[in-house]
């Protein structure tokens, strides 16, 4: 594509994975020229894949709002209807370190609702982007479930939910990298307590309930966005059978507290 012509004449869904994927191959050169630490490393690819992102949606779309995690927050996101919200390295840590679980998340919300989604993995190899207008076959579910859970940090009530079910934790780094795990196959639950943010979540939540998945907060209530507050801290994403006896089992272990 040579021109924004070209790329403001693509479809939301489309410009989502377009942007995704190429700010993907953006991290991989900074991390490949050997520039930079471990620890600069998350930070430069922070500013430099942000910095692509916000201005090409700005460019293709400029009359929608737009919500970065490396952007500073306007007000006046709040007045539109549909907003782009993105991160530009979900995973800053796996990123650094060169592992394969890092993601780069860009939606967009309509009315508060996750509707267009795309996550690039670039870490996996030869790099993958999996979007809402896609949509792939969901494998089929293990006899064991599996459940991912933060390699370095799993909440409380994660670990507990994973032992009444009998599921087997699979420790992964980034949010997305996490939800899309579902959709691949790698696991059937991801359950998140322990705090995040709306550019966290909403790419893949969109993604999630293209699939066909089950995508809501632990108490059951509909993922909103584009809020004055982008605190967002918790998240389920699973299959849809699986849903109501794990909300029931959250419900139950939040009156036992």
């Amino acid at each position: 594509m040579s021109g924004t012509g070209e790329v403001g004449a693509l479809s939301d869904a489309a410009l989502a994975a377009h942007l995704a994927e190429v700010a993907g191959r953006i991290l991989l050169q900074v991390r490949e020229s050997g520039l930079f630490d471990a620890k600069a490393l998350g930070k430069a690819g922070d500013q430099t894949a942000n910095q692509f992102l916000c201005h090409a949606l700005r460019a293709a779309r400029g009359n929608d709002g737009l919500l970065s995690e490396e952007e500073k927050d306007n007000d006046d996101r709040l007045a539109k209807s549909r907003v782009w919200i993105v991160d530009p390295v979900d995973g800053t840590r796996e990123y650094g370190e060169a592992r394969v679980d890092w993601a780069v998340h860009v939606g967009m919300a309509v009315d508060g609702a996750p509707v267009i989604g795309a996550v690039a993995l670039p870490g996996l190899d030869g790099g993958i982007v999996l979007r809402s207008d896609q949509p792939r076959v969901v494998p089929p579910a293990p006899d064991r479930l599996r459940m991912v859970v933060s390699r370095t940090r799993p909440a409380k009530e994660t670990v507990e939910v994973a032992a009444r079910l009998g599921a087997e934790l699979v420790p992964m780094g980034s949010a997305g990298a996490k939800a899309m795990a579902v959709i691949l196959g790698q696991a059937d639950i991801y359950l998140h307590s322990g705090g995040q943010y709306e550019w966290d979540s909403m790419a893949p939540a969109a993604v999630a309930l293209a699939h066909g998945l089950h995508a809501s907060r632990i108490d059951g209530s509909s993922l909103v966005y584009n809020q004055a507050d982008v605190y967002l801290p918790d998240l389920l994403i699973c299959r849809k059978e699986h849903a109501g006896h794990i909300l029931d089992l959250i419900a139950g272990m939040a009156r036992q507290d």
